[in-house]
């Protein structure tokens, strides 16, 4: 009975949380059919990285990115991260490798500093570019409000898909929309994604407040 009223109270608590953040947004964020910019910022490795650096599986140009503002503290973030691992996994194979953006503040939210993302992609055996947006110039310009959240981008930089990653954020094995992996299908068959934006559940991005 204990635990029950554990994963009651935590389910109640993450939704609260979540319906909270939902509100938020950043202003002037990019929209389907937008052209994203490319951005160069540090890898886990201590090496500098764009888009344009950036291989799929094969070690070719990509088809596409699937650019996913996450982090190491964010309860959903946390959920979500074995699934990250594994979408990589299969999407890069297809063309269209993850790259992970870290986008909170590290003197507001001490677990996402660049260490502790060091830390958290060798405990995790990240396989995919898990990069800090410092100073936090490259969230604002994509319009990212949440972690995690999913900005699907063709080889051109053009926003295919925007949101969340499946329908499920609690329950990876009770999944039944993967909305990131049917909007890549959809590309590969020359169709526009269906839907096209969901909207992202998760934490909001903590940023520096001056």
């Amino acid at each position: 009975m204990l635990n029950v009223r554990k994963i009651i109270f935590l389910t109640v608590g993450l939704l609260a949380f979540a319906a909270a953040t939902m509100a938020f947004r950043t202003a002037g964020g990019l929209k389907v059919g937008d052209k994203a910019p490319d951005f160069k910022l540090k890898n886990v490795d201590g090496k500098m990285y764009s888009l344009e650096d950036v291989k799929d599986a094969n070690g070719k140009k990509p088809k596409g990115y699937v650019v996913i503002f996450t982090c190491n503290t964010c309860p959903y973030a946390v959920m979500y991260e074995d699934r990250i691992v594994d979408l990589h996994r299969k999407l890069s194979a297809k063309g269209y490798p993850v790259v992970a953006v870290q986008p909170n503040d590290p003197g507001v939210q001490p677990g996402d500093s660049f260490a502790k993302m060091q830390e958290r992609a060798k405990e995790k055996k990240f396989d995919f570019l898990y990069l800090f947006d410092d100073g936090q110039r490259v969230y604002p310009q994509y319009g990212a409000a949440r972690t995690p959240e999913v900005y699907l981008l063709d080889k051109d930089l053009v926003v295919r898909y925007h949101g969340a990653i499946d329908d499920n954020a609690q329950d990876a094995a009770a999944v039944q929309t993967n909305y990131v992996a049917n909007a890549v299908a959809a590309i590969e068959k020359g169709q526009e994604p269906s839907p096209a934006d969901v909207k992202a559940i998760g934490c909001s991005i903590k940023f520096k407040k001056s």
